[in-house]
């Protein structure tokens, strides 16, 4: 069994629509009109779906149960890097993170899903075999 795609509920498609290609390079692969779209970055028909409500759809509570973040792996470093720097130079929010297991990037999305963008380097100098629950905060200089 394996994870098929995460449906996302949105106020705007066209502007989650933008987010999501810019950001994370996904193709949309199907479109409902302005209710509903398709996206993926592989051979699968898609990995996210996006369902907008309208701009009044409440959000839920920082505290009330719910999908913490969607997670997307990066090839390697580079990958990464690029995705880092064009977060920043637009202005979003981004909280790089050292799990020892791997180097994360987590932000949100404009409805405040969480997402999270990740480098596996458990086999690159410095990596950790298994995270331990010890996290560590990179800075800009770490990262480059």
């Amino acid at each position: 069994m394996k994870i098929g795609h995460v449906h996302l509920k949105i106020r705007d498609l066209n502007r989650s629509l933008n987010f999501y290609q810019t950001y994370l390079g996904l193709k949309v692969t199907e479109q409902l009109g302005d209710s509903m779209a398709f996206l993926s970055g592989s051979s699968m028909h898609h990995e996210i779906a996006l369902q907008q409500l309208g701009a009044t759809a409440a959000a839920p509570g920082r505290f009330d149960v719910g999908l913490y973040h969607v997670a997307f792996e990066v090839p390697d470093h580079e990958t990464f890097m690029t995705v880092y720097n064009r977060l920043r130079a637009d202005g979003i929010a981004v909280y790089p993170i050292d799990h020892r297991i791997s180097w994360a990037l987590y932000f949100s999305d404009p409805d405040g899903n969480g997402i999270e963008v990740y480098w596996d380097t458990r086999w690159a100098e410095g990596g950790a075999e298994l995270w331990e629950g010890k996290d560590r905060f990179l800075d800009h200089d770490q990262l480059n």
